[in-house]
């Protein structure tokens, strides 16, 4: 599934083409994806002009003129696709090696600068969905999420009140969204393995008695930002369904510890070899020689 690399390469990608864009019609070719359409959704954005496009945890916002905001998870292999830019060329509204079956949404589009152009929502599987709200405050979705990993609320102090008294796994702790947004298994594991830390400590120990962040904590809110900027200047991960707005990204090549289950560590004179454990019925993939135990 992506996750925040991922969402924000395809948000980079759409932004450009499709803010200041006017929806001109809407087509919709099923009723359903993982939930069914809205149903006011093509009365509710056709003829808007979209003012922005932004990103909350794993979900792309598109703010409309009339006030409303569209809501879009990706599920695990739901994409956007201009027709006219990137792979995809005019007539095939469909990625190569896909079918047109799966282009589910078509939005027909004029852009005051780029004139017109459509753009594609295709999705083969359907664990993506698409909301509309009046109040996007009001997303079910996006209540009780925790601060942007790349945002000024996320530091060391702020997981350290999280994490106070926190028996629950380091991997676990990371991926709950209600401590830190967006994070899923891939960065997860990435981001503990620069700061060296284990997957399986339980989150408390990283914080003092005082409730302060240890030194670790404070090398692992680097780490998770070190890690999602370099995944987004690439691309972020194509990896099975993964595709961003051009089609492409290789952050994957640059993975240290995920899915690298019997290679070597590359951590600089560490002579570990990369191993894989299951937590919470998901792969974990680390170093058991250079990620310690706080």
């Amino acid at each position: 599934m992506p996750e925040l690399p991922e969402v924000e390469t395809v948000r980079r990608g759409l932004e450009p083409w499709l803010e200041g864009a006017t929806i001109l019609s809407v087509t919709l070719n099923r009723k359903d994806l993982r939930f069914p359409f809205p149903r006011n959704l093509k009365e509710g954005i056709e003829g808007q002009t979209v003012t922005r496009v932004g990103r909350r945890a794993k979900y792309l916002l598109m703010s409309l003129s009339n006030g409303k905001t569209l809501l879009s998870h990706l599920g695990m292999t739901g994409s956007w696709r201009f027709a006219e830019h990137g792979i995809d060329k005019p007539p095939r509204y469909y990625e190569p090696g896909t079918e047109p079956k799966h282009d589910h949404m078509i939005w027909e589009l004029f852009h005051p600068q780029h004139g017109k152009s459509h753009l594609i929502y295709a999705d083969p599987r359907r664990f993506g969905f698409i909301d509309l709200y009046d109040d996007i405050e009001q997303s079910p979705y996006l209540k009780g999420l925790g601060p942007e990993p790349l945002g000024n609320d996320f530091n060391a102090a702020e997981m350290a009140a999280a994490f106070k008294g926190k028996k629950a796994p380091m991997k676990a702790a990371l991926l709950d969204q209600r401590v830190v947004a967006g994070l899923g298994n891939i960065y997860v594991a990435e981001a503990l393995h620069r700061a060296h830390i284990l997957p399986t400590v339980a989150a408390g120990r990283l914080v003092t008695k005082t409730g302060k962040p240890k030194k670790a904590l404070e090398d692992l809110s680097a780490a998770v930002r070190e890690v999602l900027i370099a995944a987004i200047e690439v691309g972020g991960s194509t990896i099975r369904d993964f595709r961003s707005t051009t089609g492409e990204g290789y952050f994957q090549h640059n993975f240290a510890v995920y899915d690298r289950e019997g290679d070597p560590c590359p951590t600089p004179l560490c002579t570990g070899v990369v191993k894989r454990i299951v937590q919470s019925g998901r792969s974990t993939f680390y170093c058991p020689v250079c990620q310690k135990a706080p």
